[in-house]
């Protein structure tokens, strides 16, 4: 019997740690998005940091670096990519190190850290990310926890439908799902034909738009369009081999 439960916002990350679960960090809209579509044009490897000064910091240190990421939805200062997933091109980041802050994504990831299976999930992963984590509960004999980013530390609705779609995909023979799992688990089920639709009545979704960026939204709530899973360990996330 493998245990799922959510932990809906960044901070609970460490009850995933300590129960040495294998753990999704889910950010839909957009981190996790962002770093599949790198992934999936080339990037070698992404540095995720909590802070704009540390970003600064790396970036001083290794100019070639890329930095990436948004603060209040919007791209920081001298950074070369915000955080759209349609800005990270095949041209703009093949073959190269990406060094990526964002508000919610990236303080969800850097807090498990000491974790010793850490990977990214979103919709776009969906069907990569059910398995592999599947495979590791059996493998392992270890729970699991999807870590909802959420937005600025509440709850999102896009990340919690994404954990739901995710719990739908795994092929676990048994499960214990807590009640926010199942929770999520009714909530995709009753609007998976509708989900982006669904998806653009959340409060982080209406505010991206605002921003001018409803394109990312419906690219982020697109189903399967890549076949990865990338990991986080040593503090740099990568592909899994």
């Amino acid at each position: 019997m493998v245990k799922v439960s959510l932990e809906l916002i960044a901070r609970d990350a460490i009850n995933a740690v300590k129960k040495k679960d294998i753990i999704v960090v889910i950010d839909v809209l957009r981190f996790s998005s962002s770093v599949l579509t790198s992934f999936a044009n080339g990037a070698k490897e992404v540095i995720p940091t909590k802070t704009l000064k540390e970003a600064y910091e790396i970036r001083k240190k290794y100019p070639s670096y890329i930095l990436a990421g948004e603060r209040r939805g919007l791209r920081p200062p001298g950074f070369d990519l915000g955080n759209s997933p349609l800005e990270f091109k095949e041209s703009k980041v093949k073959g190269k190190t990406l060094v990526f802050t964002t508000t919610s994504g990236t303080q969800a990831l850097t807090r498990t850290s000491s974790a010793d299976w850490v990977f990214i999930g979103g919709f776009l992963n969906l069907k990569s990310i059910s398995l592999k984590i599947s495979e590791y509960a059996r493998k392992y004999v270890a729970g699991i926890s999807l870590l909802l980013s959420g937005r600025k530390g509440h709850f999102s609705l896009e990340d919690f439908l994404c954990a739901g779609a995710i719990i739908c995909n795994l092929t676990l023979e048994e499960v214990e799902l807590s009640d926010a799992a199942i929770a999520s688990f009714l909530a995709y089920k009753q609007s998976k034909n509708k989900i982006c639709e669904t998806i653009m009545l959340g409060e982080h979704a209406k505010h991206l738009i605002d921003l001018g960026y409803e394109n990312d939204v419906k690219f982020s709530c697109q189903t399967n369009l890549y076949n990865l899973v990338p990991a986080y360990r040593n503090n740099v996330i990568k592909l899994f081999d």
